[in-house]
């Protein structure tokens, strides 16, 4: 089978989404921010201009990092949330929920810091990631955001795949198509 992608241009940039198949008959394109410093600035450039007044920005672990990172950075902020994929050690009073994501074969396991939870106690929250799909990811973290007392006043992507694209709540830069097993995209 040869290397299938699909070329689409995200924050004024040009590139090539490799085709992965998640089953016999779908197919994703495979959005990855890591090792794209020029795409990241330019994402978080574009998804800062559309963000909502907020005090705090939470992501999950992992694709999420390099972008929350520069938004938060070019935003001003003092500090982002992580939740993380496993408790760490230096975590504390640690709140869990489970999620299973359309890119991972398995359930995992949000994790949230009591001290960062503290954090977001009575703020209002910006949620960030790179691709919303299924949504359960951004379910999960504001499950995290709701039992720290953070008030969800904004959930964002740089890309909304499949159902995610109907959703009225959320702001995100480009829709993402899903694809069939020839790796033609389905309306």
């Amino acid at each position: 089978m040869k290397n299938m992608v699909y070329k689409m241009n995200i924050a004024g940039l040009d590139r090539e989404l490799p085709l992965c198949p998640i089953s016999d008959k779908l197919m994703i394109g495979a959005f990855v921010i890591f090792g794209d410093p020029e795409l990241t600035t330019a994402c978080a450039k574009a998804l800062l201009a559309r963000c909502p007044d907020h005090d705090v920005m939470i992501t999950a672990e992992s694709k999420g990092i390099p972008l929350i990172c520069e938004m938060a950075r070019m935003a001003g902020n003092e500090r982002y949330v992580l939740a993380r994929k496993a408790p760490k050690l230096y975590m504390k009073d640690v709140l869990t929920v489970e999620v299973r994501s359309i890119t991972t074969d398995h359930k995992q396991t949000l994790c949230l810091d009591g001290g960062d939870a503290e954090y977001m106690k009575g703020k209002r929250v910006v949620i960030v990631d790179d691709v919303i799909s299924t949504g359960e990811s951004l379910h999960a973290l504001e499950e995290l955001v709701n039992r720290a007392g953070g008030e969800i006043v904004g959930r964002m992507a740089i890309l909304a795949e499949g159902d995610a694209t109907a959703r009225e709540d959320l702001i995100y830069l480009e829709k993402l198509p899903l694809f069939n097993a020839e790796g033609q995209p389905i309306d």
